[in-house]
């Protein structure tokens, strides 16, 4: 039936499949956690649970992901429920950085796939910090320009759920609501999701990978190449220590730090899902901070 069809196009379409279903139960899981901020999230209580202190909220947003752990591919609209809930974004951002990274099963398989060793698995997590705590110093107190586009400021603006006194002893209204609200956030990401499987599927097809690989032949440039790979092949941060492990005898330590700390916080289908809630030139800044700190500290590790 599909003898006729190119090999490359059947490729790229057992690809985009592969990261489509990879992706999809952690963005539902994202969407339900979203679901349920929606609902039993209050302004009121951000208030009591963050400290005043912007450098202190900080922190508690880069170590936020040991308690809610999730893959990068749910971690967008959970930050845009911590933004439209009134999370500072300097927190808010800090979490996004850090929980793709710093939860239980990205580092047992990191430890897993390097041998049993917790080198790795160390560097990876100082580096996400490190990353986290710049970009949301950077947010608290330098970049002063509005970060929600158009649509995420329409969002911000609904009228929130309110509880009457009915459904505050009937907890079936409240879970209902947690699963609406849930649905319609799976469907408006799915897209997203779905386009920036395209193109990774795509640009890991028909992109000349060899040619990209030739280019590794000092450590900047080794660095730089393993982040433009981790970007196009927009792998789960629960699997990319595998291939990060495979490629370190070919690109060497540096290199595939970065391609570790730099991978779950920014890929193809992330950038997407991101371009729905927060306008561009934000999201080019942060990228553009967030691949600098990697690539210095890549470099001085």
């Amino acid at each position: 039936m599909f003898n006729h069809l190119p090999n490359s196009f059947l490729q790229m379409n057992m690809i985009f499949l592969s990261i489509v279903i990879e992706a999809l139960p952690f963005v539902l899981l994202g969407c339900i956690i979203s679901g349920a901020l929606h609902v039993y999230l209050t302004p009121e209580r951000v208030k009591k649970f963050l400290p005043n202190n912007k450098f202190l909220s900080i922190l508690v947003g880069s170590t936020m992901g040991i308690f809610f752990p999730s893959c990068e591919c749910g971690i967008v609209p959970i930050v845009n429920q911590f933004v439209r809930k009134k999370v500072p974004t300097y927190t808010a951002f800090a979490f996004m950085l850090t929980a793709p990274i710093i939860n239980p099963i990205v580092l047992f398989s990191t430890f897993i796939a390097f041998g049993n060793s917790w080198k790795f698995a160390l560097l990876r997590v100082v580096g996400s910090l490190l990353v986290a705590v710049v970009v949301g110093s950077w947010l608290a107190y330098f970049y002063k320009q509005p970060i929600l586009n158009e649509e995420g400021l329409r969002a911000i603006q609904e009228v929130p759920y309110q509880q009457d006194h009915h459904e505050k002893t009937s907890r079936i209204h409240a879970i209902s609501h947690v699963l609406d609200h849930s649905l319609d956030e799976f469907f408006d990401t799915g897209r997203y999701l779905m386009i920036g499987a395209l193109l990774s599927a795509s640009m890991q097809t028909y992109l000349p990978t060899k040619w990209i690989l030739t280019l590794g032949s000092t450590k900047l440039l080794a660095i730089f190449v393993m982040i433009l790979l981790a970007i196009i092949l927009s792998l789960c941060s629960e699997a990319d220590a595998f291939i990060g492990s495979s490629l370190l005898s070919l690109f060497g330590q540096a290199p595939v730090i970065a391609f570790l700390v730099f991978g779950p916080m920014v890929d193809i289908k992330n950038l997407l899902m991101m371009k729905r809630y927060f306008n561009t030139r934000f999201i080019i800044s942060m990228v553009g901070l967030v691949a600098l700190v990697v690539v210095i500290y890549a470099w001085v590790v």
